[in-house]
């Protein structure tokens, strides 16, 4: 679960890490009144979306006045905000965040990420705040300096000196960068985060570490313990789709392509994916069904992904082991009956009771092509697809 900007930074002030004053406005005039309330003269106003690379397509400007923040934030509130992160259809705002501005001396990148191939978390750093990270590290890198956290004790005092000499923080800052790291593996740790990243961490003339950015990705299996962060989920920045199959159960995610795509089991779900491209098309969806899906989760599934224009052919890839595939195949009729599906359907069955779910799929009357194995389907859609 992503959340935005203006909310990360709450998060963080609760923890006690540094960030300017601001606040989220959901108009011009709520913006230049926020803009009222902060000890400054001068504001950033910065599109909520998310994504990142904001900066890039336009949505964060600096307003020397209170005028200009009211013009500002008329131009971005409602604006198609297209980043390298969104893809080119872009993103509607619907918000800004005013923020005072402040005096920069220096900016810099840090960063937690989980890396599952260790199952530990990783926090990085580097002297080139502000840019990319992802280019930062295909072009230089030996600026990305690294350090594995401990799961029960967070960073170590000698790992957060470590960074602060690689990323040449002035004695005069080390207290207050280390209390920031402190506190940044204590927030990521306890509240399940995957990632984190502050892109800048400024170095002001006065030497203090300030947060000037926050993004922020939760643990979903998590977010039963953090009920209050579960709260901020901004519905208008999810796929609907996403949201109709959380209401079954269904772990989705939309895609670019053209086969709509219903597997039960990650792995599998991974793996019709791959054999897809293999055969010269592209899935329009993960979605993975669990191991012991009902009739009503598979239609459900069915609608999620009919209800998306960009599917051409449906294929659809059933190992049964818990779940049975006479269901699977009941589910599958009522569904197709009850949408009255146009699209071409390709059915692979194979595991328990397959040979019950076959007939029912055969003596069903629709026209649904068969298929015995996973490669035998994979190129049978692709046929329909691509001609």
């Amino acid at each position: 679960m992503n959340i935005h900007e203006y909310q990360a930074k709450t998060l963080f002030r609760n923890y006690g890490l540094s960030v300017l004053n601001g606040g989220v406005a959901f108009s011009p005039d709520e913006a230049v009144d926020i803009a009222k309330g902060l000890d400054s003269q001068k504001w950033v106003i910065k599109a909520q979306i998310h994504a990142g690379g904001r900066g890039k397509g336009g949505g964060i400007k600096i307003a020397n006045s209170l005028s200009e923040v009211k013009d500002l934030a008329s131009s971005i509130i409602g604006m198609n905000l297209v980043t390298p992160q969104t893809g080119k259809k872009g993103k509607e705002v619907l918000k800004v965040y005013v923020e005072e501005a402040c005096e920069i001396a220096n900016e810099l990148y840090l960063g937690i990420v989980l890396d599952r191939s260790i199952g530990k978390f990783v926090m990085m750093a580097s002297t080139e705040g502000g840019i990319d990270i992802e280019k930062v590290a295909e072009e230089t890198p030996e600026k990305i300096h690294k350090v594995i956290l401990d799961p029960s004790e967070g960073i170590a005092p000698f790992q957060a000196r470590q960074l602060a000499f690689k990323l040449l923080i002035p004695k005069e800052a080390f207290k207050s960068f280390n209390n920031q790291v402190n506190l940044l593996a204590k927030m990521a740790i306890e509240k399940d985060f995957t990632l984190v990243e502050i892109n800048p961490l400024i170095l002001t003339k006065t030497n203090q570490v300030i947060a000037l950015d926050a993004k922020v990705n939760i643990d979903d299996n998590s977010l039963f313990r953090h009920k209050d962060i579960k709260a901020l989920l901004d519905e208008s920045e999810v796929d609907p789709k996403e949201l109709e199959a959380e209401k079954y159960e269904l772990s989705y995610v939309k895609l670019d392509g053209k086969i709509g795509c219903m597997v039960n089991g990650a792995g599998l779900a991974m793996a019709t994916m791959d054999i897809i491209k293999l055969k010269g098309s592209s899935p329009a969806n993960f979605l993975d069904v669990g191991g012991g899906a009902s009739k009503e989760k598979v239609k459900g599934a069915f609608k999620i992904i009919i209800s998306d224009k960009d599917v051409k052919a449906i294929l659809v890839n059933i190992f049964g082991g818990i779940m049975r595939c006479d269901i699977i195949a009941e589910g599958i009729v009522e569904a197709v009956k009850e949408i009255n599906l146009e699209k071409p359907l390709v059915v692979r069955l194979e595991g328990t009771n397959v040979e019950e779910g076959k007939k029912i799929l055969e003596n069903s009357g629709l026209d649904i092509i068969a298929a015995t194995d996973l490669e035998e389907a994979a190129e049978k859609i692709v046929k329909v697809v691509e001609g």
